[in-house]
């Protein structure tokens, strides 16, 4: 954060801004290290995919159904996950989705029949959905708005890095112990996950009151009052009504398809990517790894970048750099099928990954729209729509493959991408009616 300055100390003395600071990295960064190694649990399935189907002499589109499992839960999960985390306390809550999702690997890693793994798998997406929004809910209680886009960022990137740390962790994996074919990488990944909530205890704080500050004041005033008197709002509302209120939302209702579509674009390259470049490429992933993880560096890259690029450059206006990394997108993805040797594929993925990655611009938009009292829940909203956007990738492609081939994915996923564009345009305008 920037040094303090007389209008810039958020209703803070000069010394309690110091503390103030200080907690608030701690909490980006404990939350940021955690979601490194969570994706282990999670994005480990994408990379053991063709193995999985040889064992269980299965074809592309009922492995795909298997995998979609997590998404379809993780989904309705994170549609709750936020609320729950304010009812029960984000902390515990967290706490929890990681120590049973690493539980779930290790289970799924003993299973022969691809319907209890599915199960399992499922329930492993809904445990893994309690962590994200609510980290991000606390997050904007530490981050005010004019710095949001760079914190929500810098946890989105942090979710970008983790998926090559999976993809290395998970062929190291594979390497070691190549007599356990796709269950090395149920097990040994696991470690790291659990390990780092040692860290994760000791500095993730929920609030500045917990550490004896007052909540920051914004710097737009109006903006300031409004969010405390949604505050005393919700607090004498039940369970259900910040979904009733947002979902009575145009705004809402647009970002929720521009969130699907991302997720489609997200998940629909991670989860087919690895895949294709070994029947269609006839790469592996222990002998081409970089190519493997290109795709992952390349979604961190956007996720450090573009919400940055919305703080400094956009002076917080968010859609433009959607408009921008759609059009880019799309293009990308229509061209790259037919990139047939490894290192143009490679290059072209890159910018693929970069500009497909458009997320973390979606979570600062979130926090925008819901402020402290409902940013969980609005990032729970999002988030469920994202991976509804996933499950139904996961469900379909597998069988889009078998019939149209690998190009009618990519070609299909880039024109989602023009209509992200137009519904960010329809967007722009849209004011919040009632928050």
């Amino acid at each position: 954060m920037s040094q303090p300055q007389e209008k810039a100390t958020y209703g803070y003395s000069g010394q309690e801004y110091s503390k103030f600071k200080k907690y608030a990295w701690l909490v980006l960064l404990s939350f940021g290290f955690t979601y490194l190694f969570f994706y282990n649990g999670r994005q480990n399935i994408n990379l053991v995919l063709p193995l999985m189907k040889e064992e269980f002499s299965s074809n592309l589109g009922t492995i795909g159904v298997v995998s979609s499992a997590l998404f379809w839960c993780y989904a309705f999960g994170q549609l709750v996950s936020g609320r729950l985390g304010s009812y029960f306390g984000y902390k515990k809550l967290m706490m929890a989705g990681v120590i049973a999702s690493a539980v779930l690997n290790v289970l799924i890693s003993f299973q022969n029949n691809l319907v209890v793994i599915a199960i399992l798998w499922g329930l492993n997406g809904f445990c893994q959905a309690m962590v994200w929004s609510n980290g991000v809910g606390v997050i904007n209680k530490w981050w005010p708005k004019d710095k949001r886009g760079f914190a929500s960022g810098l946890a989105t990137a942090f979710s970008g890095v983790a998926q090559a740390v999976t993809y290395l962790t998970v062929n190291w994996c594979l390497i070691l112990n190549p007599e356990w074919g796709w269950r090395a990488g149920f097990r040994f990944p696991i470690i790291p996950m659990v390990l780092i909530l040692i860290a994760f205890v000791a500095f993730f704080k929920e609030k500045p009151e917990d550490v004896g500050l007052k909540p920051f004041v914004e710097l737009d005033n109006v903006a300031d009052e409004k969010a405390k008197l949604a505050e005393q709002e919700l607090s004498k509302k039940g369970f259900f009504y910040p979904y009733k209120l947002l979902f009575s939302e145009p705004k809402v209702i647009i970002f929720c398809l521009i969130s699907a579509i991302a997720g489609i674009g997200r998940y629909g390259l991670l989860t087919w990517i690895p895949t294709y470049f070994t029947e269609e490429l006839n790469l592996s992933l222990k002998n081409d790894m970089f190519t493997y993880i290109v795709l992952p560096l390349g979604q961190a890259c956007a996720m450090f970048v573009f919400p940055f690029i919305t703080d400094k450059i956009f002076k917080g206006k968010r859609e433009p750099m959607l408009i921008l990394a759609s059009i880019v997108a799309c293009l990308g993805l229509v061209t790259f099928p037919f990139f047939k040797t490894q290192l143009p594929a490679t290059i072209m993925l890159f910018v693929v990954g970069v500009f497909s990655m458009v997320t973390g611009v979606i979570w600062a938009i979130a926090g925008d729209m819901g402020g402290r009292a409902l940013s969980s829940t609005v990032v729970g909203v999002l988030d469920w729509a994202v991976y509804m956007g996933a499950a139904i990738q996961a469900s379909v492609f597998g069988f889009v493959k078998e019939s149209l081939g690998w190009s009618a994915i990519f070609i299909t996923i880039g024109c989602l991408y023009i209509v992200l564009m137009v519904l960010t345009l329809l967007a722009r305008k849209m004011k919040m009616k009632k928050l």
